[in-house]
């Protein structure tokens, strides 16, 4: 082991998770396995992606989708949304 490695190992920090849910553990297991990861890496990715999120503002997000809406060359109906996000798209 280099001395990096070990400067870095020795700066890792180690939690223990107790009381997860089988639901969750479950979850955990299968999001892993999706991704290539073990179990202990996917949830220090969902750790960290969880911790660096930025708040959204509601108002500011539909504002945005209003202006992208007034762009469109073609009208777009609540009806077809509902539509699209029932299909899946």
């Amino acid at each position: 082991m280099t001395s990096k490695m070990v400067a870095l190992w020795l700066r890792m920090i180690t939690i223990t998770i107790k009381g997860i849910s089988k639901e969750a553990h479950r979850e955990l297991k299968r999001r892993a396995v999706t991704h290539g990861r073990s179990l202990n890496t996917e949830a220090i990715a969902v750790l960290e992606s969880s911790v660096r999120s930025v708040p959204v503002d509601p108002q500011a997000l539909i504002a945005r989708a209003r202006a992208l809406r007034a762009t469109m060359k073609f009208k777009v109906t609540a009806a077809q949304i509902d539509r699209w996000k029932r299909e899946g798209r």
